[in-house]
């Protein structure tokens, strides 16, 4: 099997949308690639193989998609011979395939979630049979491991703990995209965990769609925390962190082994999405505000530097603006440091895609800049708070705005300071000495 290439080497280009189980997929894609001969290009216009990884979460992701799909149309005319492929989350709805299928002639190879592991068979079938490869929906009992990656940093790398959910949110199209919960044997997370230790990797990361229900069917008797303290033990300089956790399986015991680990930051991304008891139900969250409340409490208990962002939409259908109220009053309560606050989009296949939705999408968009508002008040707030504190950062890059060196603190805070490029890709002792906004500046101390 060889592909065409209109150089030396064949050439790829890997777009991936959404999120960090999007990205740990497209770097195992890329591994492929690169074990089929393959290098790659920042320019769809030079590649040889084009490939969009999408997602399905918000119905914006998907029309990006398409777009930008429907824009290779003129590119593939003037070279016929370059292999057009979509993956992912999206290729897994039917309606999607079909769409793809009948209307995008020229896209060549088009796959799902679970089946990533047989992109050089799919590629063989495009290249030699000349045919058009449709291939979703097949989800394997086991989980396929040695699969080549090739990481897009040497800073930061993502390890997948666990693949699926069971959840079932009634807003949610992930379980039906990505399949039930399967964990991955915990030897072989620790094997890949350690070698990225060894590696020099400064942060990494546990992926799951619900990372704190891991364990569930494995023969080891392991769960998430006992996973964690496992990986703590590796000796080494750098940081865990893990999502996403779910309200409903997170546990005092969880909180406890980030109490006292040594690699684990003060830190967790707890999504809690409505404030509002009756609109939690409606989501098929499984917990209540009480609940989630008594986890922050209990967290600060054990940790009182404990730093928390979190998920929330806005308008779910049905959803009154007092219930909305509901909503605010937990983010004045809790504090977050940031949050990732999303408008709701209705995904078709899901339970709340068919119930009444009365609130005018320009009326959300109030609530939704009242949200902000607030949150923006309260990260300004905690941001002035850490002024004069010391802070271990990792430094991630330079802004190329300001000039300035730009990390992260193991609370989540971004921090901008002076310093030398040797520094990037390293921890830095910095002390906080400005809050412009939720902007931190620091200082380094020699």
């Amino acid at each position: 099997m060889k592909v065409r290439a209109r150089g030396e080497n064949p050439l790829a280009y890997v777009r991936t949308y959404g999120c960090q189980q999007n990205v740990a997929d497209g770097e195992k894609i890329k591994g492929l690639l690169a074990e089929m001969g393959f290098s790659f290009t920042s320019e769809p216009e030079d590649a040889d193989f084009i490939l969009f990884n999408t997602c399905a979460v918000r119905e914006h992701a998907e029309d990006r998609v398409f777009g930008n799909v429907g824009a290779l149309k003129n590119l593939k005319r003037r070279h016929p011979s370059t292999i057009i492929a979509v993956c992912g989350c999206m290729t897994e709805q039917e309606r999607v395939a079909q769409r793809l299928k009948q209307s995008f002639p020229f896209v060549n190879l088009v796959f799902g979630t679970h089946v990533i592991h047989r992109l050089p068979e799919m590629l063989r079938d495009v290249l030699v049979n000349s045919e058009r490869v449709f291939l979703q929906g097949h989800e394997e009992e086991e989980i396929m491991e040695g699969i080549p990656v090739r990481r897009d940093g040497k800073t930061r790398a993502w390890v997948t703990a666990m693949y699926g959910c069971d959840n079932f949110c009634s807003y949610c199209i992930v379980p039906y995209v990505r399949g039930r919960e399967k964990s991955r044997r915990p030897e072989e997370i620790y094997q890949e965990f350690r070698s990225l230790v060894e590696a020099g990797y400064k942060e990494i990361t546990l992926l799951g769609q619900n990372v704190n229900s891991y364990g569930k069917g494995l023969e080891e008797g392991v769960n998430f925390s006992s996973l964690l303290r496992s990986l703590d033990e590796i000796d080494g300089d750098y940081r865990i962190r893990f999502m996403t956790s779910h309200p409903k399986d997170a546990s005092k015991e969880l909180f406890d082994v980030m109490a006292h680990s040594r690699h684990i930051p003060h830190y967790i991304h707890l999504p809690f999405q409505s404030g509002n008891d009756r609109v939690l139900r409606e989501m098929n969250r499984k917990y209540d505000r009480e609940k989630y409340l008594s986890l922050i409490r209990y967290a600060r208990e054990v940790m009182p530097d404990i730093s928390f962002t979190s998920d929330v939409i806005v308008g779910f259908p049905g959803e009154t603006y007092a219930e909305f109220q509901d909503t605010l009053s937990l983010i004045r309560e809790v504090e977050f440091t940031n949050l990732f606050t999303f408008i709701y989009s209705s995904r078709e296949g899901t339970r709340a895609a068919r119930m009444p939705d009365p609130v005018t999408y320009g009326e959300k968009t109030k609530w939704f800049a009242e949200l902000l508002e607030t949150q923006e008040e309260i990260a300004v707030r905690r941001s002035k708070r850490m002024v004069g504190t010391n802070e271990r950062v990792l430094v991630e890059d330079r802004n190329q705005k300001s000039g300035l060196l730009s990390g992260r603190t193991g609370g989540s805070h971004t921090v901008e300071f002076s310093g030398e490029d040797a520094l990037i890709g390293n921890f830095a002792e910095i002390t906080v000495t400005d809050a412009r906004g939720f902007q931190l500046h620091g200082e380094l101390i020699r």
